[in-house]
């Protein structure tokens, strides 16, 4: 299609774009179009055609070339002006073969599909943002501002605010059923500090690990890159198959599970495989690391307690606030047993001291003044009453629909491009995550999508749920 001149109209380049293609179709119109700037097919300062009509002439989603054309503006090749349209920028910047090569990627692009954005519709791993008690938590962190301000300068505990680990002491004995002393907790930046401090602490490089297949991709990739060889352990109703453990990986000495919801399928370890799992950490000298993911966040009846309320000399226990607060605190905990708790604090001391204690002394407070138990009531609360809608919604639209945990996993035909679909739903407003890519064995893989209830879009689950469906059927 001929370009038009800048001055008469918005200018057209010819797009091919395939369903079948490695790219999501905003990834293909974005290349074709870059493409065309480059080879001045498309000349400074001229219109391109608006989204509605790009869409049109292709026969795709208006967001699918919203996406596109928003990646072209932070390219700096595309400049929005409002209603005015969009435009090629007048002035392109300058480029080289040896700059592309050069070009950083932001930490793990090829996962996470942007950092530092509001949470969209159906996105895992974030707390719903119309439920924070924003006005109360403002007003705790400001007085801590304040006071840390005052105080005098000194170098604070590396394992975190005393304040804060004293405080979990007594929650974890009230909810997760704990006993442990303060210091055997270690304040760490999330849940990926924690992994990172076990990894470092306990030298497990060139060692085995069980993980749960499906489980936790983040998790399985923090294990490689730290030397450490993951084993996918595959689930069943009860959780993690200790059987299969033994036979597969019979040398592994760690074992990371999800006991108390797990990801992303959603069970709960049953008493019997926790105490096959402990039974195994005690005869082979080995460890097992809870991830407690979700675990004061159950929707029926009483969380079920923690491992580590069961042996508390193998079982070390990761917590965060990300999911019940906010993950931009990035604050995680990690609780060690008691006669790992000095060699942990060195480590820690030396290699991965702990941040902000105006945060930690924030959260302590709202952690001692009852502010945290009544926020888990309301999101319990709120988390059932969205994903009741969430499974009305979905299910005339999909044949197989699972509640899991705070979401749902819709199965899909074998061989599915879930990931495909995964990264063409953000164009839409929403990020499902791709099931098969939870999964590490090949042969088990199943194809679908997890979705997040905690998050309710503008229209409500029934026009996301239709738009869902579209999508799949699109890309499917």
């Amino acid at each position: 299609m001929p370009g038009i001149d800048k001055n008469s109209g918005p200018s057209a380049v010819q797009i091919a774009l395939s369903r079948r293609g490695e790219l999501t179709l905003s990834e293909q119109i974005r290349d074709e179009m870059t493409a065309a700037i480059r080879e001045g097919r498309l000349v400074a300062g001229a219109r391109v055609a608006s989204c509605r009509d790009l869409a049109a002439q292709l026969g795709v989603a208006r967001g699918t070339v919203r996406h596109a054309y928003d990646m072209l503006v932070d390219s700096q090749l595309l400049v929005a002006k409002g209603a005015a349209g969009t435009f090629v920028t007048a002035q392109l910047p300058v480029t080289s073969k040896a700059d592309a090569r050069q070009k950083v990627m932001s930490p793990l692009f090829d996962i996470i599909h942007d950092f530092d954005l509001a949470p969209l519709t159906f996105q895992m791993g974030v707390p719903a943002d119309d439920a924070f008690p924003a006005k109360v938590w403002s007003r705790i962190l400001t007085r801590h501002a304040r006071e840390m301000a005052t105080r005098p300068v000194s170098y604070p505990d590396p394992r975190g605010s005393v304040m804060l680990r004293e405080q979990l002491v007594s929650y974890l004995a009230m909810t997760r059923g704990i006993r442990c002393q303060a210091s055997q907790i270690m304040i760490t930046n999330g849940y990926a500090g924690a992994l990172g401090l076990i990894c470092l602490t306990l030298g497990l490089r060139d060692q085995q690990a069980w993980i749960e297949d499906p489980g936790y991709l983040l998790a399985r990739k923090a294990l490689e890159m730290a030397g450490v060889t993951p084993v996918g352990i595959s689930v069943d109703s009860e959780g993690i198959r200790v059987d299969e453990g033994k036979r597969l990986a019979p040398e592994a000495r760690i074992a990371l599970v999800t006991p108390g919801q797990q990801a992303p399928l959603g069970m709960t370890l049953s008493l019997a495989r926790r105490s096959e799992l402990i039974q195994w950490a005690q005869q082979t000298n080995g460890l097992i690391v809870e991830d407690d993911y979700l675990g004061e966040l159950q929707l029926d009846g009483r969380a079920a307690p923690a491992m580590a309320s069961l042996d508390t000399e193998r079982v070390l226990h990761i917590g965060t606030f990300s999911k019940n607060l906010s993950p931009s605190l990035r604050l995680g905990y990690l609780v060690v047993p008691e006669r790992l708790a000095s060699r942990f604090g060195d480590v820690t001391a030396l290699l991965s001291p702990a941040s902000s204690f105006v945060l930690h002394n924030a959260v302590a407070e709202f952690l001692r003044e009852g502010h945290f138990m009544r926020h888990l009531r309301r999101m319990k609360r709120l988390y059932a009453e969205r994903l009741e809608n969430m499974l009305q919604a979905l299910r005339p639209h999909f044949p197989s629909v699972t509640r899991a945990a705070l979401g749902v996993v819709i199965e899909l035909p074998a061989g599915t491009r879930d990931s495909v679909i995964a990264r063409e739903a953000l164009a839409w407003g929403m990020a499902p995550t791709a099931l098969s890519v939870w999964y590490q064995c090949a042969e088990r893989r199943r194809y679908g999508l997890v979705l997040s209830v905690t998050n309710m879009p503008k229209g409500g689950f029934e026009s996301s749920a239709l738009r869902l469906k579209m999508l799949v059927e699109q890309c499917g």
